[in-house]
């Protein structure tokens, strides 16, 4: 069932062959977390880059301070990884956790790149995904500078509606900067005007 559901997520963006998916299917690795549990730590070399099949994941770093910031959220169907560390092979800045028990594919670095020699059109796929990710972290960076924080918890629940009851509050609040209690007060606002 997941192999499908991986499987399907790419062929939205390019076409594949019965062959192209089963090379696929027998390169990544099925994995199963359970909540809280770190797929790749803040310091090790990041070897694999993750799609989720069920439930949600984080990618998050912890300033000097021991404040947590989140990078990217992960819901079903994202990928998601430390990207400087999966590409340069160098100790990563960023952890990935587990929010809640999940399903994922992984695909290592040396495996994608053995994948994009046997199915050129993968390049392509990775290509469109690493064009939207910088789109969507270079206006994460605009919205983080220039709006409020009630417009980013507004943008978060547009972008994430699925995860606004799923997720913890405190991890919410690390996403678009604000403490726990700030997004409390301005949650029961948002809720109300509605």
């Amino acid at each position: 069932m997941s192999a499908n559901i991986a499987l399907s997520n790419i062929k939205k963006l390019i076409p594949l062959s019965d062959a192209d998916c089963e090379l696929i299917d027998r390169t990544w690795r099925r994995v199963k977390l359970t909540k809280k549990e770190n797929l790749f730590e803040r310091g090790e070399i990041t070897k694999d880059a993750a799609l989720v099949i069920s439930g949600c994941l984080r990618s998050f770093s912890i300033d000097e301070n021991g404040f947590e910031h989140i990078m990217q959220f992960a819901p079903t169907n994202w990928w998601i990884t430390d990207m400087y560390s999966f590409i340069s092979q160098k100790p990563g800045d960023l952890s990935v956790q587990a929010i809640m028990d999940s399903e994922v594919v992984l695909l290592s670095r040396k495996d994608q790149l053995m994948l994009f020699d046997k199915i050129p059109a993968l390049e392509r796929y990775f290509r469109i995904l690493t064009e939207n990710s910088l789109v969507a972290y270079r206006q994460r960076l605009i919205d983080n500078l220039s709006l409020s924080a009630k417009q980013r918890y507004a943008n978060f629940c547009q972008t994430f509606p699925t995860l606004i009851n799923d997720v913890p509050q405190k991890l919410i609040a690390a996403y678009i900067g604000v403490t726990p209690e700030f997004l409390s007060k301005m949650r029961s606002e948002y809720l109300r005007s509605i």
